[in-house]
């Protein structure tokens, strides 16, 4: 007599993490309190408070941190050529807005902020955005470029210990201002206001080279 045994297995499903890209997609929307520091109030702040324009909306992992003092006053820094490029800005952490006025009031790279910091205590917006983690309860540093209609054009995320570049944040934003306003153009690696733009068609299909150099993509 043969005996079939048939040996039951356990499986284990660990849960991952998984973030999606958001770019091309409507911006999820959002209501959060906030502190203002040029008003030295709190506030409320919702995605459509800034519909018609392109907001720059970036998460930072925590206020009293040491990376996440430098990105918002690097932004700061520049915040007027920002609006002059018609956008805003808008930092967001799983601190509370409590947090934020204290953070502003003793960090001295903080002195002078222009723009408000966001709360978000439960991480929902941070899920909303995929760049929560959950097991520090904190947010990725996550930068979004939200149009005028409300899609996001550009996302960046990065782990904690790397700061994010306010130059090229300005480079990306007013590419995406041309082409917003030139929907027929598209703008080249590298590209910056002043240099070549490129008209998609069949006439440069496979000679994009003949209409601009290698040379000219790395000119400063």
């Amino acid at each position: 007599m043969i005996m079939i045994i048939i040996k039951e297995q356990k499986t284990t499903f660990q849960k991952e993490e998984v973030t999606m890209a958001l770019v091309g997609q409507k911006a999820p929307d959002f209501c959060l309190n906030a502190y203002d520091p040029v008003e030295k109030k709190y506030t409320e702040v919702k995605l459509s408070d800034y519909a018609g324009k392109f907001l720059v909306l970036c998460f930072y992992p925590a206020d009293f941190t040491f990376v996440c003092p430098t990105e918002i006053a690097a932004v700061n820094a520049k915040i007027d050529e920002i609006r002059a490029l018609g956008a805003d800005v808008l930092a967001v952490s799983t601190d509370t807005h409590f947090s934020h006025q204290l953070f502003c009031e003793v960090e001295p790279l903080l002195k002078d902020l222009k723009f408000p910091l966001a709360a978000d205590p439960t991480g929902k917006t941070a899920r909303d955005y995929g760049v929560y983690i959950e097991e520090a309860g904190l947010a990725r540093r996550g930068r979004f470029i939200i149009n005028p209609d409300g899609i996001i054009v550009a996302e960046e995320v990065l782990n904690p210990p790397v700061g994010r570049n306010v130059n090229e944040l300005l480079r990306q934003l007013a590419a995406w201002k041309y082409v917003y306003e030139n929907p027929d153009e598209v703008c080249p690696a590298n590209w910056r206001p002043g240099k070549k733009t490129l008209k998609p068609g069949p006439e440069i299909a496979g000679k994009v080279g003949t209409v601009v150099t290698i040379d000219e993509l790395l000119a400063e």
